[in-house]
């Protein structure tokens, strides 16, 4: 984009990044290694099938990563699931849309600095908790108040060392498996968990609905990548690049997941609390029964490094949805609206950010993981009926078979498969959630004059 030094209003994000720093972006901020934190509570919920909970999660997530590449060719906008609801729905479901899924981006950072203090808290239990939120927190905000492409190369030994991490911890145990062993013990021949089995996907007690519960869950595992369409400002040839790396990043974050969760699923068979203390935060003691404290330590240590790595992408993403929405006008355009004419970074949204990630230190890692939950379904949502709306409904594209495959079917798919999230969803995260859209709903009443105009938007795309 052209650059205009002369005032700060004519300052605007700039276009640096590529496919890879695309992907690692959205890796950093998916974290590979949540798979640990996760796995106790999803195996709870899915009846010890965490696997096949990952593998429900992936398909809706692929099909709605389709929705978003359609979305993002037609509105190259960092407003993401805001932008498409609002230029192919209608402005006021815009507004609502990007209003709740503050609750998936705004909650994403905190959500890595709870991470990062239960691994401080476990290696050096002695130092007051909020020592490390406010440290943490600082680091994330100055990190991001660097740029985009800063956040890019930052992360990319990151994500690197996190699926070497992973390939090491997944050897480890196909290693005590080969063995015979499991965390119960040694593996009786006539055991149904066996080193290659069926069991952590599905046996003859298996029932769906635990399973979509634990899908709903892993939804918090994939943010990452619908947070990609919020750099769709600062990606070179957007239309083309950015589809491609949404996908590929949910793809490669499926695959990883589904791997190594089979195996841990071989190796704690039964219920998560005959093995964990706290099943809400397993990586701890995950890392410490199958590679002793050394392993732990070590991984532990590089751990608080890659929630960073998570919470700086996250806040990447929520700042520059935050911005959108004040360029719109729908908040405070002074504030949320303003790009530094410095560092190109939407840096008041940023600073934002920061102050709200410090409430950290007052949650409960399942309770803020339940509210993701409820902002991300509602952004999955709405993306797939826009594509619907957009160009099946809007612009005619049910012409040709490829058409209607591409633009009906499709997202129709993805739809289907988030609806079926949305009915196992608990209950905490709907009630969290519908306070929030209460408030909004509260809140667009009040900025229409009553409902009686359009929430205002931008019109660079008109």
């Amino acid at each position: 984009m052209t650059n205009i030094t002369g005032t700060q209003s004519a300052a605007k994000l700039q276009k640096t990044l590529g496919l890879w720093h695309i992907i690692i972006i959205g890796l950093a901020y998916i974290q590979p290694m949540t798979l640990f934190d996760t796995f106790g509570l999803v195996s709870e919920e899915s009846h010890f099938h965490v696997p096949t909970s990952y593998i429900i999660a992936l398909i809706a997530i692929l099909f709605t990563s389709i929705s978003y590449g359609h979305m993002i060719r037609r509105y190259p906008s960092s407003g993401s699931a805001y932008t498409y609801a609002q230029k192919s729905i209608h402005p006021n479901v815009g507004f609502m849309v990007g209003w709740s899924s503050w609750l998936d981006y705004l909650l994403s950072p905190m959500v890595n600095i709870i991470l990062a203090v239960i691994y401080l808290e476990a290696l050096f239990p002695d130092v007051n908790h909020w020592v490390w939120v406010i440290v943490l927190t600082a680091f994330m905000t100055g990190i991001n108040l660097r740029g985009a492409r800063f956040v890019a190369n930052f992360n990319s030994l990151i994500v690197l060392v996190q699926l070497i991490v992973i390939g090491v911890f997944t050897w480890l145990v196909y290693s005590k498996l080969q063995a015979g062993y499991n965390a119960d013990g040694v593996i009786s021949p006539e055991a149904a968990s066996q080193l290659w089995s069926l069991e952590p996907f599905w046996n003859s007690l298996t029932e769906v609905g635990p399973l979509i519960t634990g899908a709903t869950l892993l939804c918090f595992s994939f943010t990452g990548f619908d947070s990609l369409s919020s750099l769709a400002e600062e990606t070179k040839d957007t239309e083309k690049t950015l589809p491609k790396a949404i996908f590929l990043t949910a793809l490669i974050a499926g695959v990883i997941f589904i791997i190594s969760t089979y195996f841990m699923q071989l190796y704690f068979p039964s219920a998560p609390g005959n093995y964990f203390k706290n099943i809400a935060e397993t990586q701890p003691e995950i890392l410490l029964l199958v590679g002793g404290s050394l392993f732990q330590a070590y991984v532990l240590g590089f751990a608080i490094v890659t929630v960073m790595a998570s919470g700086i992408s996250a806040h990447a993403g929520v700042s520059r949805l935050m911005y959108v929405m004040g360029r719109d006008g729908v908040i405070n355009k002074k504030i949320f609206g303003h790009i530094s004419p410095k560092s190109f970074t939407p840096s008041y949204n940023i600073l934002i950010v920061g102050v709200v990630a410090l409430t950290a230190g007052f949650m409960d890692l399942d309770i803020v993981i339940s509210m993701i939950s409820f902002g991300a379904l509602t952004a999955f949502t709405f993306v797939n009926l826009s594509v619907i709306s957009r160009y099946a409904l809007r612009d005619g594209r049910t012409k040709t078979a490829k058409d209607i495959f591409s633009f009906i079917v499709i997202p129709l798919l993805g739809f289907i498969s988030i609806f079926a999230m949305w009915v196992e969803i608990e209950a905490t995260a709907l009630k969290f959630g519908l306070w929030w859209a209460m408030f909004g709903i509260l809140y667009l009443g009040y900025k229409t004059k009553g409902f009686k105009h359009p929430a205002p938007q931008h019109n660079e795309f008109e």
